[in-house]
């Protein structure tokens, strides 16, 4: 379901449906250590650059802390839905992560604790494995809905700054698809969003 590097660029991380995770060393092109999380990850981030820390987030409804010097993850932290998605800001500070229960939690990672939520009327999340993602400067968080749109708010006022409609679907004349994934140019730019229905839009001036 996802994979990152871990800290150097011949070690990687990844998450899986068959809820382990696995590092593997890509100059042996083997798994070097495995990982049980118990439920089916559905995205990971690593946090620092010596790539001793990972998070992974779950079909149970929880945010998994891991050491990669040791077996077991720590701090477990529960929210209130399967968690399809984490993004990491750039500094390091924050975690986004997108709930199956139609919010967006800011967790604040020098204290470890929720400090923001995300949400309004029209947003739903569509799938298990939706992706929501940071801005480049931390400014802002994209995600797209199941009716098609991409929500766009603002990170220190917490307002929802544009809803973003051009997905739609082949079925039905006004029908639309829901829209899976977000990501953002480098330099904030551009954001491309990616829907159920194969098709990818690219947003200027958002």
């Amino acid at each position: 379901m996802a994979a990152k590097f871990l800290g150097e660029s011949t070690k990687v991380v990844s998450g899986s449906h068959d809820r382990t995770l696995k590092i593997w060393d890509l100059r042996s092109k083997a798994c070097i250590e495995t990982k049980f999380a118990g439920s089916s990850c559905n995205d990971l981030v690593t946090v620092d650059g010596s790539g001793t820390t990972i998070i992974s987030c779950h079909f149970d409804k929880r945010i998994r802390f891991w050491d990669t010097r040791r077996e077991s993850s720590a701090d477990d932290i529960v929210l209130s839905g399967k968690v399809t998605s984490l993004d990491l800001s750039r500094d390091g500070s924050y975690l986004l992560s997108c709930v199956r229960d139609d919010t967006l939690k800011l967790l604040d990672l020098r204290m470890n604790k929720i400090v923001s939520s995300f949400c309004c009327d029209g947003f739903k999340v569509g799938c298990d494995w939706a992706r929501a993602t940071f801005s480049p400067d931390g400014q802002y968080i994209a995600v797209g809905s199941a009716d098609g749109s991409v929500y766009v708010w603002n990170v220190n006022s917490g307002k929802l700054e544009t809803i973003l409609k051009e997905h739609t679907s082949t079925v039905g004349l006004f029908s639309r698809s829901a829209v899976t994934a977000t990501s953002w140019h480098p330099y904030g730019t551009y954001l491309v969003s990616v829907d159920r229905s194969k098709t990818a839009a690219i947003w200027g001036d958002v």
